[in-house]
């Protein structure tokens, strides 16, 4: 509304984060002083003091040096997920999980383990979407949302489960190997040592390609991802070529085996359905891979859920259709003895489905020695395969990407966590170098863990703790995204929908039992791990501060008992001492604060007006207001909402916004009246309060409309009696105290004195009906903060507003309305708003109509002074005779002002005769400024709609943030 009241743009919120200010959008005391001030200077130093701005996923870079490589969805999330869940159970153990559970209850297993990871992959998705997500993968997400005791303990059994997975990997592709050079009759030492040196030295080559950087590392994955899509291209072609002699004596017949694989054969007193679950599902544990590197996305909010749920899908399908296809071509025994074959149609004594197919391998199955089919061999998908060694590159690939995959997300996550600096003698880890900051000191830890578990070389007990670790991440992952749904906070505007709490609790709860039926010990294990480092950082108090969703379940739980406690009875029992001490600095006076200490006595309690309060109390109560309800006299309305602003709440409870009435009567009321109206607002921005003014057209007193007062409160209003009338009432005035909501909005209501008449009565407001699918319309005309979007963001998730649709309304120039329009919708994606639409007036530097101005001078015409038209008077003595009206310098100076605010009506009329409500940013009163004239604006602004009109205006600092943290 002036020039340094700056229009809302992305770069003024790109320092939301905690201890940054924004300097780019001038303070209330600047705008408030801005009539007379050197404009073209002001604004010259506002520019100069715009900081950096680190806008998007993308870094800040300087003039020199080149960008830091960032990943798409493809190559940076969907290929890394892929080649994590891609193991070398899928090469290795699927056949033999076919042999035991058979084909159907296989495909059941993968669904099962599907289920799991896609309902954390939906819970991944939307914590990733609410907000900018930096590095630190899972543990920056569960840490964000459910605080640093949760996130401190996860953020380092995380860190070194993926550490142990690197040893693990690198150690099955070191067996791998070891059995192929045996083929050859190549031996180092001996078989155990052969395993250790091989795994030490590929996990030394993983760590010189991770320090390479991360272009290297991507250009490795995309290599393995190549010889996986050649090796599963050789692996289905083979199924299709008529099997040999010889293949047909390892138990491979073509697609002829299908149905008498169907049914499971459990073999072994301990392999059932569960068993197979188990073994099978560690391999389903690599979605988090892409989220592990999200600071090294291009747009991690796009890249994470697209990446992560298309890996899933692509990798469920593959295990489908190899489960289905190597199941339907090979039989579970086979000896591999060619001179098994059967010669003409004779099948005497023979057993097994081989004699249907001409070959007898009676002999091997009873007595439990064939070396060949699905129960019996590991390598039947490179038996099946067109050409063997092609699978053996496959398993090569997939252990290696695995092992890549683990190696660079283990010192990503742990390069965030001692960054955040929860647990001590960590520190050390948190240095990154380069342009992509690679922390190359958590490489070289990663490196030692991985290499010392290699050398151990039993890793059975450890891969049962991996398996463990990881679903106590998924969890916590589903966890956080349940509760961050369940605590309403304003802050949850995750822009990818498609999740449910429900589904988050459901993967949250089946995650924990999946822990305790794959190892329970283990399970034991890694909750007493997590239960000591949660104590641990739970004694220590870290000083963060991430708004995470136990804050906001902490004030909603604190909200929740106070407001029951006040329903509570006194009792004699129960009497406590709440005394208020007046210490000033209480380490300055310790004698007043000991002195307090040491007795209980019991203080005088008002009983003035104490009926009337217990009767607005239940009030309110059958109205379901959540609300404290205290009476407060003063001689005026600003001495009382002075003292309110001053002394009202406690701790985190004290409101930082005064919500008002509109004085409708200011035409007829005194020069004292409006003067006192207009500092209540002044004092309301002295005190660093966020101001909200409702105005209903028919008036806010239900009962006398004559006198209009307060009345708002977005999930159960309440009207109440009206603003200052000009006589005042036994010298006296009396305000309630303020009202809390769920979301943060707060009331105060003016009275002039309090009647019981409409006790009984419960008048529906226009804030209780169900305003279906009409609009509501802000016009976001000056940067506030963000409380002009957010306050109907807050309406539209009550159950009458949610069907409403959000118009956003800004100021624009016709040459660059497109343009002006993308940006505000790209600020309203980034805040995870989703309003319907944003539309840009071209035509608010026009000047007003002529009915327009000439209603406005009529209105401003009994305050104006016309000092300049009177002869032989001078202009002091005017003044002395009446010191609060307009003078017509003052009238010319803010002469322009007048006709924008006249025009804007104009518009907003046009524009909103038939919503359902209109929110407009509310000029701040300049210093200089005749009450009487601000006022008009207010009265001009708002008139002649049929909806109610709210006048907001925030306090200059941010409300809303693109921020993670």
């Amino acid at each position: 509304y002036s020039t340094v009241d700056l229009v809302p743009q992305l770069e003024n919120y790109a320092s939301t984060l905690p201890h940054q200010k924004s300097k780019s959008r001038a303070s209330l005391k600047t705008l408030r002083k801005a009539f007379g001030m050197d404009v073209a200077s002001t604004m010259t130093d506002s520019v100069n003091s715009l900081p950096v701005i680190d806008i998007g996923n993308e870094e800040s870079q300087g003039s020199q040096g080149k960008a830091p490589v960032r990943f798409g969805w493809v190559t940076g999330v969907m290929m890394r997920c892929m080649l994590n869940i891609w193991g070398v159970i899928l090469f290795l153990r699927l056949s033999w999980i076919i042999s035991q559970a058979g084909i159907l209850l296989t495909c059941l297993i993968i669904l099962m383990s599907v289920v799991v990871t896609s309902v954390t992959a939906l819970s991944i998705s939307a914590i990733a979407t609410n907000g900018r997500v930096t590095s630190g993968g899972a543990y920056f997400m569960i840490s964000r949302s459910l605080g640093p005791e949760i996130g401190g303990p996860i953020g380092m059994v995380f860190s070194f489960a993926n550490a142990l997975a690197c040893a693990l990997n690198t150690v099955g592709f070191a067996e791998v190997v070891r059995d192929l050079m045996q083929e050859f009759g190549v031996v180092m030492i001996d078989k155990d040592n052969d395993v250790r040196i091989v795994g030490v030295i590929t996990v030394t080559l993983l760590l010189l390609i991770s320090l390479a950087g991360m272009e290297w590392e991507s250009k490795a994955q995309i290599f393995f991802f190549t010889v996986l899509m050649v090796s599963f291209s050789n692996y289905f072609v083979g199924t299709f070529l008529p099997p040999s002699p010889e293949k047909q004596a390892m138990g491979i017949f073509g697609y002829r085996i299908f149905i008498s694989n169907l049914k499971p054969d459990w073999r072994g007193n301990d392999n059932d359905f569960f068993q197979m679950f188990a073994i099978f599902f560690p391999s389903a544990i690599g979605i988090l891979s892409g989220a592990n590197i999200s600071g090294d996305l291009k747009d991690p909010a796009t890249a994470i859920p697209k990446g992560t749920l298309m890996a899933i899908l692509l990798t469920t399908i593959s295990y489908l259709a190899i489960s289905v296809t190597v199941g339907s071509c090979v039989m579970r025994d086979a000896s591999g003895n060619i001179s098994d074959i059967l010669t003409g149609n004779i099948t005497d004594g023979c057993v097994g489905l081989g004699c249907n197919l001409g070959w007898n391998f009676t002999e091997c199955i009873q007595s439990q020695s064939c070396e060949y089919g699905l129960a019996n061999n590991l390598k039947v998908l490179g038996q099946v395969s067109g050409f063997y060694y092609l699978i053996t590159a496959g398993v090569f690939a997939a252990s290696l990407s695995s092992a890549l995959g683990f190696l660079v997300s283990a010192p990503k996550v742990f390069q965030c966590l001692c960054r955040d600096n929860l647990y001590p003698y960590i520190g050390f880890f948190a240095k990154g170098y380069g342009k992509n900051d690679e922390p190359l000191r958590a490489y070289l830890l990663c490196y030692i863990i991985a290499a010392a578990f290699i050398l151990i070389g039993k890793l059975n007990t450890i891969a049962a703790l991996i398996s463990n670790f990881f679903l106590c991440s998924y969890c916590l992952i589903n966890f956080s995204c349940f509760h961050a749904s369940i605590t309403n906070s304003p802050g949850w505007r995750p822009s990818f929908h498609y999740y449910s709490k429900w589904t988050a609790l459901f993967g949250a709860v089946i995650s924990v039992v999946l822990m305790f039926m794959l190892t329970w010990w283990a399970a034991l294990v890694t909750f007493s791990i997590i239960i000591f480092l949660f104590g641990y950082v739970n004694y220590n108090k870290p000083k963060v501060n991430w708004g995470s969703s136990v804050q906001a379940g902490t004030y909603n739980m604190a909200l929740s008992y106070s407001v029951s406690l006040s329903g509570v009875e006194d009792h004699v029992k129960n009497f406590r001492p709440q005394c208020l001490v007046l210490t000033g600095p209480p380490n300055q006076r310790p004698a007043l604060v000991d002195f307090v200490g040491s007795f209980h006595q019991e203080q005088d309690r008002q009983t003035r007006m104490q009926e009337t309060t217990e009767w607005l109390v239940k009030w309110m109560n059958k109205r379901r207001v959540r609300s404290f309800y205290t009476p407060f006299t003063a001689d005026s309305l600003r001495a009382g909402t002075r003292h309110l602003l001053q002394a009202t709440g406690l701790g985190k409870l004290k409101p930082n916004t005064l919500v008002m009435g509109f004085k409708t009567n200011w035409k007829d009321s005194s020069p004292e009246s409006i003067e006192d109206y207009v500092n209540t607002i002044d004092d309301t921005f002295d005190s660093n309060h966020c101001l909200c003014i409702l105005r209903m057209m028919d008036g806010l007193d239900v009962f006398d409309q004559k006198r209009k007062e307060t009345g708002f409160e977005p999930e159960k209003p309440v009207e109440t009696d009206d603003q200052q009338s000009p006589e005042r009432v036994s010298g006296e005035h009396l305000l309630s105290a303020h009202t809390y909501t769920k979301d943060h909005c707060i009331l105060r209501t003016h009275f002039d004195d309090i009647s019981s008449k409409g006790d009984s009565d419960q008048i529906k407001t226009v804030f209780q009906n169900d305003q279906g699918k009409k609009t509501i319309d802000v016009y976001w005309i000056a940067d506030d903060g963000g409380l002009t979007l957010l306050v109907p963001y807050l309406l539209t998730r009550r159950k009458n507003w949610r069907s409403s649709k959000v118009r956003v309304f800004i100021v624009g120039d016709e040459q660059n309305m497109e343009e002006g329009r993308n940006e505000m919708i790209a600020l309203l994606k980034r805040f995870r708003l989703d309003f319907n639409d944003v539309i840009v007036m071209t035509d608010s530097e026009k000047r007003p109509h002529a009915k327009s101005l000439s209603r406005f001078l009529d209105s401003v015409a009994p305050f104006r002074l016309f000092d300049e038209q009177q002869e032989g008077v001078s202009l002091e003595e005017l003044r002395q005779s009446a010191p609060w009206k307009i003078s017509d310098k003052e009238f010319e100076a803010f002469k322009l002002k007048s006709e924008k605010i006249m025009r804007l009506n104009e518009i907003i009329r046009r524009n909103s005769q038939q919503t359902a409500l209109v929110l407009v940013s509310l000029p701040v009163p300049e210093s200089d400024c005749p009450s009487a004239l601000y006022m008009a604006w207010l009265d001009t602004l708002t008139c002649g709609l049929h909806c109610p009109a709210v006048l907001i205006r925030g306090n200059q600092q941010n409300v809303l943030t693109f921020y993670c943290q």
